[in-house]
């Protein structure tokens, strides 16, 4: 009797053991295009900086597991953002350009966010670019065409999860479908569905307690200028929405009225986009801001360390990215003087057009450089590099039609695009392609059962993991 009592005891303790060591709140962390060059090159950006060769750790890097995970899909060596959404998320490989199907492209599979709010947890789905993205769709759609935006739309209705953040709808009325019929707005669905619709991070202050499900989208005026993402870190003003803000947001809505704990996921989506244009600065800016994002997250962690995951890892890699031309040095600093992106720029140069009446002087053209990325200031060019500039320069400023360097987010102004590639060359970083890669990408991890993410991993394993450190059934 004695030993049976024994055997339930301590069967009873192994159970409230392993319960106790389920992680209650999962963060997880997705860099768009976020290699591991991407995060080497800004963690040795920061030494340089200080004046130091080596690397200044960023907070996620600094997470006690560590390791990589392959990114390839289905149907392609490289993948793209949506299938590896779709694995990051679900745990199952598909073609490039689906979402939440099979490679059948008709099979729906749920993700990690699905079997979260299905064992009772409360669910947000966020990122820097518009809620109906790839990365985030992935975690709540199912379509066979990433592009189907509003019925993209319509599946973030369907999923019902709690809380929704991002720049804004790309398509709310269906435009694209271009039938002649009259579709009901995405922004009239949702709150019809019970979502409170709130625009920047103070209208999510007033709004939040009375709120039973929440959207969080940029000020309306920053979507009237671009509803397809946050503005990026470097060229952020007063009263821009922050992947940090959505973050915190996100923490304190899913905190309230629900004791079991909730699942947050957090894309930092302009990673991939800055390098699509091999803007080394700006994705430099971008890595440090999701690090911020991070930190937030790592805020609530230590109110909670034995409950709480906090993952990190990327979709795939962008551009190639290298940290070294073929000298043994790197110049990382030469890029402080970059003071906004290279889209941004273009939009200044496009200024400046409008007001010579596209009879813009040289002079004119070296002060806009010299303001925003340090020429002929912090930044010395040598004779070569400035004959690259006005070769251009006299080229796009003449009497012809300008032919705008495509990338696949921006249209730059051909001067922009030249800068960029000497400012990079100064700073001895390479790039080979404007494309993704098929580098491993990064994973990192703390807290909760964190000790799971210890070894080389596929991307489709990674979903399984959380749940398995979370005690997600599924």
């Amino acid at each position: 009797m004695k030993k049976l009592s024994f055997i339930l005891t301590f069967l009873l303790m192994s159970v409230f053991y392993i319960q106790a060591q389920q992680a209650k709140y999962v963060f997880y962390f997705i860099g768009d295009g976020m290699g591991v060059n991407q995060v080497l090159g800004t963690e040795m950006y920061q030494s340089e900086l200080k004046g130091e060769i080596g690397v200044t750790q960023l907070l996620f890097t600094q997470f006690p597991y560590a390791t990589v995970a392959h990114t390839f899909s289905a149907s392609h060596g490289v993948t793209d953002s949506a299938a590896a959404g779709t694995a990051l998320a679900t745990g199952h490989k598909t073609k490039n350009g689906a979402l939440g199907v099979q490679k059948d492209l008709t099979t729906e599979v749920s993700s990690v966010a699905a079997w979260a709010k299905s064992n009772g947890y409360r669910v947000g789905v966020s990122t820097s670019v518009s809620v109906d993205h790839a990365t985030p769709a992935a975690f709540y759609a199912h379509q066979p065409n990433r592009s189907s935006y509003y019925q993209i739309g319509l599946d973030l209705i369907e999923a019902n999860f709690d809380f929704y953040a991002g720049s804004d709808f790309l398509d709310p009325n269906n435009n694209k479908a271009k039938d002649g019929k009259v579709y009901e707005s995405l922004y009239d669905l949702t709150q019809k569905a019970g979502y409170t619709l709130v625009r920047g991070y103070k209208e999510y202050q007033k709004k939040a307690k009375k709120a039973e499900k929440m959207i969080l989208f940029q000020p309306e005026a920053a979507s009237k200028i671009d509803n397809s993402a946050i503005p990026y870190a470097i060229d952020r003003q007063k009263g821009d929405l922050t992947l940090a803000e959505i973050t915190r947001a996100g923490i304190n809505f899913l905190s309230k009225g629900n004791p079991k704990g909730f699942f947050l996921m957090v894309e930092g989506g302009k990673i991939d986009w800055s390098c699509h244009s091999n803007d080394a600065a700006t994705t430099f800016a971008e890595v440090q801001d999701l690090d911020n994002a991070i930190k937030v997250a790592y805020e609530f962690y230590e109110q909670h360390p034995d409950e709480t995951l906090i993952v990190i890892t990327a979709d795939h890699e962008t551009g190639g990215i290298v940290l070294g031309t073929g000298p043994s040095e790197l110049n990382l600093q030469a890029l402080k003087a970059q003071k906004v992106s290279d889209g941004k720029l273009t939009k200044i140069v496009n200024g400046l057009r409008a007001k010579y009446k596209n009879q813009v002087p040289w002079e004119a053209i070296q002060e806009t450089l010299k303001e925003n990325f340090g020429f002929w200031d912090s930044v010395q060019l040598n004779k070569r590099q400035e004959e690259r500039l006005k070769a251009v320069y006299d080229k796009s400023f003449g009497n012809q039609p300008v032919e705008l360097e495509k990338t696949l987010y921006n249209q730059d102004e051909p001067i922009v695009g030249e800068a960029k590639r000497i400012l990079n060359s100064i700073a001895k970083v390479g790039w080979t392609s404007g494309g993704h890669s098929a580098g491993l990408v990064p994973v990192y991890a703390i807290g909760a059962n964190a000790e799971l993410f210890h070894t080389r991993m596929n991307n489709t394993d990674i979903p399984d993991t959380i749940a398995k450190a979370a005690g997600y059934q599924h």
